[in-house]
């Protein structure tokens, strides 16, 4: 609840301040997934990934993301309208006019149940499998998303937006498909696969589109945009994905293990049905 909305608002402070955002903002948010790789790393080599001293760490750390934003750059409102709709960002829904864009925000919403599978499961999943230091190797998806956040501005204006949304659909279900058949035997290299997409399934939807909303928006309305568009995939998508996966999970749940291979397959499925419902509905105007 004290969280959350400060990642629409952080996003809102970078853009006010970047004069080229499809160019400046992967670097900005690189830093991002550099903070996760180091946690990753902290807590699996310390070992603590089982216990509550994970909560004390994001504690102690939260306290000095606070104190740190003393001193980030002013950025004052955009004129004094006082109105409700500006307060509550609705003046935002002016964007779903657009037709492009109302198909994408509502992609967006539904592709968040097939990321909460991970982000719920995945460790959790790992651990059950006995991959050995699982936290730890789960930063390789951070070192992924770095690589591809950097490619972002040179692909944003090249293969298009749709484009990039469409690959990072594709890697969703891929991911799903290497977590379903893999194990530490032989396929254990299937594990390392999954981890590794994170990159594109995440930079290629996500970052896209915070990036998207910012293009489509403008100056006036940039910040409620933002804001709307984490409401919508990390308030709406992630709770719904929360519960969904942890129903499904607790169905092919026998005893202290579960059918994982089920299991994988749902947000495999819902990916795919995403990714169809994008290819067929989503038509971007070119522009020159």
């Amino acid at each position: 609840l004290l969280y959350m909305p400060t990642i629409a608002l952080s996003n809102s402070v970078a853009f006010s301040q970047m004069t080229d955002p499809g160019k400046q903002f992967p670097w900005i948010r690189v830093f991002g997934t550099l903070g996760w790789i180091v946690a990753g790393v902290l807590i699996g080599q310390l070992g603590i990934e089982k216990t509550a001293s994970t909560f004390h760490m994001a504690a102690a750390v939260s306290i000095g993301l606070g104190l740190l934003s003393f001193v980030l750059p002013n950025t004052p409102p955009n004129g004094a309208d006082g109105s409700a709709s500006k307060a509550l960002g609705t003046e935002a829904f002016v964007l779903f006019k657009e037709r492009p864009y109302l198909i994408f925000f509502i992609a967006a919403i539904l592709v968040c149940i097939p990321l909460s599978f991970y982000y719920g499961f995945a460790n959790p999943f790992l651990n059950e499998l006995n991959f050995e230091n699982a936290a730890s190797k789960m930063t390789l998806g951070q070192v992924s998303e770095a690589v591809f956040i950097l490619a972002i501005p040179f692909l944003f204006n090249r293969i298009g937006v749709k484009n990039m949304i469409l690959l990072g659909m594709t890697a969703w279900i891929l991911r799903y498909v290497f977590f379903a058949y893999g194990d530490t035997g032989n396929n254990t290299w299937m594990l390392y696969a999954g981890i590794v997409l994170h990159g594109i399934c995440y930079d290629f939807f996500f970052v896209t589109g915070y990036m998207y909303t910012e293009k489509k928006a403008g100056a006036k309305i940039k910040n409620a945009a933002q804001g709307l568009f984490t409401f919508a995939t990390y308030g709406v998508g992630m709770f719904i994905g929360t519960w969904f996966s942890g129903y499904i999970v607790d169905m092919y749940k026998t005893g202290e293990t579960h059918n994982w291979l089920n299991i994988w397959f749902v947000p495999a499925y819902i990916a795919m049905g995403v990714l169809i419902y994008f290819i067929l509905f989503f038509k971007e105007k070119k522009t020159a």
